[in-house]
């Protein structure tokens, strides 16, 4: 693009010919980017900090809702030039190395278990019972 401005300020041919010569679309040359919105991507890291789990359409829907509408192509680049992404959840904990076997019980009341039950009989609400056994 620099290469098609320059011959065009130095030698007396047209931007569509420089271009030609250069290899580069005349649209490239002509047209201005738009300037970047420094306060929309300070807003969606706000947001994105806030909000872990929204991913950049519902970032969107927040912007919109501030007064800050755009394409949904430039809020998708802007997302990702910032680095954003949904945060994934990690697995649930397991137990590590292997468990010992309970010990024995060498005398009444030694040792207390407890079981849960939930039962439901036909259309009645269910019904969670805790049973306690001494061994």
């Amino acid at each position: 693009m620099q290469r098609a401005l320059r011959a065009t300020r130095d030698h007396p041919i047209s931007q569509r010919r420089a271009c030609v010569l250069v290899g580069v679309d005349p649209k490239t040359v002509r047209r201005e980017r738009p300037p970047d919105n420094p306060e929309v991507r300070q807003e969606m890291r706000k947001v994105a900090e806030t909000r872990r789990r929204f991913g950049y359409r519902r970032i969107g829907i927040m912007l919109e809702r501030k007064g800050m509408v755009m394409n949904a192509k430039k809020l998708y680049r802007i997302y990702r030039e910032e680095g954003l992404g949904v945060r994934r959840r990690r697995g649930r904990k397991r137990a590590r190395g292997s468990r010992t076997p309970m010990p024995v019980p060498l005398r009444p009341n030694q040792r207390w278990s407890l079981d849960f039950r939930r039962t439901a009989y036909g259309e009645a609400p269910r019904c969670t019972c805790a049973d306690t056994l001494g061994a």
